[in-house]
């Protein structure tokens, strides 16, 4: 599944040297605004134990984990919305995502230079929030002045569209991002057509320093984000760069001995990817044989046709049933052969939902 969170932030916050941590994809990281010119594009395998136990009942010849996919997206600054700095190309790669992970500064470091002379995260939070939403002003207001034309004609669409870009613009003009409007469900749907930058859901990752990744909620800088998201229902994971890029280095028992060893219960690449998983309404399910055990992505919500059509289009075309069994039944079981003597194994039709954590066996003919 193609979804994809944009790595965002004032230049010198930490942005692509988290990027560069958690994808190992080598984007240049520098002391300088800009350094980070064009959108930069890193897969990374989702961490998820349930696949290594399912890997370790079945013994199958290849695991396949699933991936997520992070776009490092140039620095911007005040007056990105007019074309200052890299504004335009920073809009334009931000559309393109479907969820925005904002870094933000909380670590003080007199040898890296911030943008604006000092460290005040809520300010660098709002000077991008601000360029987005002039951004969507400028949208918005060009649909009003057509859409307007056709709705004092009684045209009952322009009607219709023209109340969702009166709340927008009303939203705009008291510095309020779109994906604070309340609207109904017909509303949202068209909205979402509208492709507003303020419209896409945001996950704030506070950046701290070594010292503090342990202690972190201490720091003022990070109670401020946390008290801020809060206000506009955003979730904030602390993360600290410096130490995922040391984390990038190593690997399987290397990597759980060096989280031991700083008292890290969990790296900031698998706070970030379940963040963004929560924040795009992601799931989990697996497909189990003996050639392959593998973890597909689906959103939550999703039908069997269409979760079998994650595989391929023909298992959605063909779908006849889904042979389906909790990951919990199946652990607990054992092996497959005794979770169907158990009756944990069931058919289910068409309007099935699958849910997180399903082991799946999908019939299908075309």
């Amino acid at each position: 599944m193609a979804l994809t969170t944009g790595i965002v932030g004032l230049p010198n916050v930490g942005k692509s040297t988290l990027f560069n941590a958690i994808t190992q994809a080598g984007a240049e990281s520098a002391n300088y605004p800009f350094c980070t010119i064009d959108p930069n594009v890193g897969i990374v395998e989702v961490p998820d134990e349930r696949l290594d136990k399912l890997t370790e009942m079945v013994e199958p010849h290849k695991t396949v984990p699933t991936a997520f996919e992070f776009t490092d997206i140039a620095g911007i600054v005040e007056g990105a919305s007019k074309g200052e700095g890299l504004g335009n190309k920073f809009l334009s790669h931000i559309r393109q995502v479907d969820a925005i992970s904002h870094v933000v500064r909380c670590f003080n470091d007199d040898n890296i230079t911030h943008v604006s002379g000092s460290v005040d995260p809520i300010r660098d939070i709002e000077v991008i929030n601000l360029e987005l939403i002039l951004a969507d002003m400028e949208t918005v207001e060009k649909r009003l002045a057509k859409v307007g034309k056709m709705a004092r004609q009684k045209d009952k669409e322009a009607m219709f569209e023209l109340e969702i870009l009166e709340k927008f613009r009303d939203a705009f003009e008291n510095e309020k991002p779109a994906r604070s409007v309340s609207l109904t469900e017909e509303q949202t749907k068209f909205a979402k057509g509208m492709h507003l930058l303020t419209m896409k859901p945001v996950l704030y990752a506070a950046n701290v320093s070594e010292e503090e990744i342990l202690d972190a909620d201490s720091n003022p800088n990070v109670q401020r984000v946390r008290e801020f998201a809060k206000e506009e229902n955003s979730e904030v994971i602390v993360v600290c760069a410096k130490i995922e890029s040391e984390i990038a280095e190593l690997e399987g028992e290397e990597k759980q001995e060096f989280l031991d060893d700083l008292g890290i219960e969990e790296s900031g690449l698998d706070q970030l990817i379940k963040a963004a998983y929560n924040l795009l309404g992601l799931e989990t399910y697996f497909t189990a044989g003996k050639q392959e055990v593998r973890a597909w992505t689906i959103k939550h919500g999703t039908r069997a046709p269409q979760a079998a059509g994650v595989i391929h289009t023909d298992f959605e075309r063909g779908f006849i049933r889904a042979e389906v069994v909790s990951y919990d039944d199946l652990t607990e079981a054992g092996s497959m052969s005794v979770a169907k003597e158990k009756g944990k194994v069931r058919l289910e039709g068409k309007d099935y939902v699958v849910q997180d954590g399903d082991v799946v066996h999908f019939r299908f003919n075309v």
